[in-house]
């Protein structure tokens, strides 16, 4: 679980991210091509994105892994949000010390490739390789859908802008339930490990993002400004209901429309909020609206709860253009 401490002041200098971050959707989105987390809402763009990659995206697999860690040097604070040009330039200079212990504590979790002693070291070239990597990774891959992520972040931020103007900062807080718990003085989340931050009177830069997934993320140094990227809210998103129809998602929301085709041929609670892209206690909230609605059954196997798509569920999508079977395999995940 990740805690984040809030004194008064913090809560005063609490404020929402103006636009996208371009390093942060650089790494997050780095991340999501090694694996398969969001599949309804991220595969259509995994597979348009690796059609557009090539060598140079190896330095950037190596420092953003699939892992809980990676480097928070890749993700400079104050970084303008909408030039990748000054994002590349606060990465490239990072002080040394601090690239060289980033480095160490990935290094300890998985082996790094021979140029990350340059890059330690403060090697001129691979430091100019890290850069035309992340230039070129942002050219093919980040700016075709550049518009469509800057408007998703946008239109979330209006949500939360609305919430802060009817309920304050703490209206602001609670408005990222069930993903964020707002306990004053904590807001809690759900996280890969235990992690506490003091804000220490420094308030706390809410960071949208369209390639964030499930769970928010924060830097792991807490003496860095702290920042917490959260994935947009899916109700904001314009391709929540994914393959499924128009008229699914007027009856039953785009939410419930993504979680009922996430459910495919079957998956317990936590691999339905993988392929969903949102959080455990969301993904059961919405099964439970679901399986009232006699559109999925549940049952427990073991310590599991298993969702099945009952057979009003599968007439439903199969109604929208899918095949029952079709719609079975669909949502499997390795």
């Amino acid at each position: 679980m990740l805690r984040i401490h809030f004194s008064f002041d913090d809560l005063a200098r609490t404020r929402v991210g103006a636009g996208p971050d371009v390093m942060w959707e650089i790494v997050l989105s780095v991340q999501l091509l090694q694996n398969r987390e969001g599949a309804l809402l991220f595969d259509g763009w995994r597979e348009r994105a690796r059609a557009g990659l090539r060598p140079w995206i190896r330095p950037l697999v190596a420092l953003a892994p699939h892992a809980p860690y990676f480097p928070d040097f890749l993700t400079p604070a104050k970084a303008a949000s909408r030039s990748v040009e000054d994002g590349i330039e606060r990465v490239l200079t990072t002080p040394r010390t601090r690239i060289r212990a980033e480095l160490e504590l990935l290094g300890a979790q998985r082996p790094l490739p021979g140029w990350a002693r340059g890059l330690a070291d403060g090697d001129i070239r691979v430091f100019e390789g890290l850069g035309r990597a992340l230039r070129s990774y942002h050219d093919a891959v980040l700016q075709p859908d550049w518009p469509a992520i800057w408007a998703h972040v946008e239109a979330d931020r209006a949500k939360r802008m609305r919430a802060l103007a009817h309920g304050g900062v703490e209206g602001l807080l609670r408005s990222y339930s069930p993903m964020l718990r707002w306990r004053p003085p904590f807001l809690e989340a759900d996280y890969p490990v235990t992690q506490e931050l003091v804000l220490g009177g420094r308030g706390l830069l809410l960071q949208p993002s369209y390639f964030c997934c499930r769970t928010p993320v924060t830097l792991v140094d807490p003496e860095l400004t702290p920042v917490l990227v959260y994935p947009i809210a899916q109700d904001v998103r314009s391709r929540a209901a994914g393959p499924t129809g128009n008229s699914l998602t007027a009856l039953i929301g785009a939410t419930r429309a993504a979680v009922l085709w996430s459910i495919g041929d079957g998956c317990t609670t936590t691999e339905l909020s993988r392929r969903a892209c949102t959080s455990i206690a969301s993904a059961s909230q919405h099964a439970t609206v679901l399986r009232a609605a006699g559109l999925i059954a549940t049952r427990r196997e073991g310590s599991a709860v298993l969702h099945t798509l009952t057979p009003l569920g599968r007439d439903l999508l199969a109604a929208e253009g899918q095949a029952p079977d079709a719609v079975a395999s669909t949502g499997r995940r390795p």
